[in-house]
């Protein structure tokens, strides 16, 4: 059976919904807890990883040293292809990963709205198009400059990306 090992930044924060669906495609999921747990073998392990969210930001490194530790780690997964899906933190380490500015938005976006989903060929969210979607965030960042823009809100212009089809960012 092939596992999918996912990063997590806090207990309650895990893959919900997605979990079920993995289970139910053959996978088994183990998580890692970041800042507790060493997360060399989630980073190097060659199957998909997924980093999960939590009420930090990425440009918080001071009160949350394994940060930087997990930013370097990620680097070196997105040199190698690994396949990787980042989403809310995970995105930002992401960006942050591939040498994008990650800051405090100006703003919270918080509750139930549309996604402006890009027209691309091979857009792995097209099927969100006009489907509410949680934003929970007040962070944002600069698109890197290897990515291609999956989506976007009326507040911020970068919700989604991928990377070739090894990383998506969410």
């Amino acid at each position: 059976m092939k596992t999918i090992y996912a990063v997590q930044h806090l207990a309650f924060e895990d893959l919900g919904s997605l979990e079920d669906l993995f289970y139910e495609l053959g996978f088994r999921v183990r998580y890692f807890e970041a800042g507790v747990d060493d997360l060399k073998p989630a980073f190097e392990h060659d199957g998909l990883t997924v980093i999960l969210g939590g009420p930090i930001g990425v440009y918080e490194e001071a009160d949350y040293p394994f940060l930087k530790q997990e930013t370097a780690l990620l680097k070196a997964r997105l040199a190698a292809n690994k396949p990787t899906i980042g989403i809310c933190l995970g995105a930002q380490l992401i960006a942050k990963a591939l040498g994008a500015k990650v800051y405090a938005g100006e703003h919270k976006e918080i509750g139930w709205s549309t996604l402006h989903i890009k027209a691309t060929s091979e857009n792995p969210l097209q099927g969100l198009i006009d489907q509410p979607v949680l934003h929970w965030h007040g962070d944002t960042f600069d698109l890197p400059t290897s990515a291609t823009l999956l989506a976007s809100s009326e507040h911020y212009p970068h919700q989604a990306f991928s990377c070739g089809t090894h990383v998506l960012a969410l």
